[in-house]
């Protein structure tokens, strides 16, 4: 669907009249780059401004040294804030950083490869934005356990804060911590805050 949206007040919701297939959706958002895109289980499209520099900074930070660490551990993979991953109730959803098990990335397909690949990443990180409003994000987080993560950390850098969320668990919650220990899957990876507070 070619339609330049970046004249439009942000973030705004899209009802497509038909439901875009996962094709269309991907070419829909090549279309609109960088904007950010997600798609809700009804079908709406949900559309957001980039992110800030300071923000980007941050998800930058992470994602390396969540790859660095996941190329050295060997049990699975990494992903950038760019790939939307589709989840059983249909929606699309692009978390910061993600980690998908080598067992569960192997099972897809070449095709389901270059396209929303029909998982749910095992572990999720995302950062709260000035912009987000912080009850939504929790919402997120939630959603991305019922859809299957194992573990999701929420990073605040503005309350110097780490949520961590497990399945059956209620979240801890992480004031200004030195450091954030993986557990489970992602068991012996360990996020030095300093390392992302510290970025301007």
């Amino acid at each position: 669907m070619d339609l330049d949206l970046s004249s439009l007040q942000m973030p705004i919701r899209l009802r497509p009249g038909t439901p875009m297939t996962d094709e269309d959706f991907l070419a829909f958002s090549a279309v609109n780059e960088p904007l950010g895109m997600e798609r809700e289980p009804d079908g709406e499209i949900l559309i957001m401004t980039p992110t800030g520099a300071r923000t980007g900074r941050m998800n930058q930070r992470i994602g390396r040294l969540l790859d660095e660490w996941a190329e050295a551990d060997g049990r699975g993979v990494t992903f950038d804030s760019s790939t939307g991953f589709k989840l059983k109730s249909g929606a699309v959803r692009s978390p910061n950083t993600s980690w998908v098990s080598n067992s569960a990335w192997e099972a897809l397909s070449p095709a389901e490869r270059d396209t929303c690949p029909p998982i749910c990443p095992e572990f999720v990180v995302e950062l709260v934005s000035p912009k987000d409003q912080l009850e939504s994000v929790r919402k997120k987080m939630e959603e991305w356990l019922a859809s299957g993560a194992e573990l999701a950390w929420l990073i605040n850098s503005k309350r110097r804060a780490v949520e961590v969320y497990r399945v059956g668990e209620a979240a801890e919650v992480h004031e200004n911590p030195t450091s954030v220990q993986g557990t489970g899957c992602m068991s012996g990876f360990c996020l030095v805050m300093e390392r992302v507070w510290g970025l301007a």
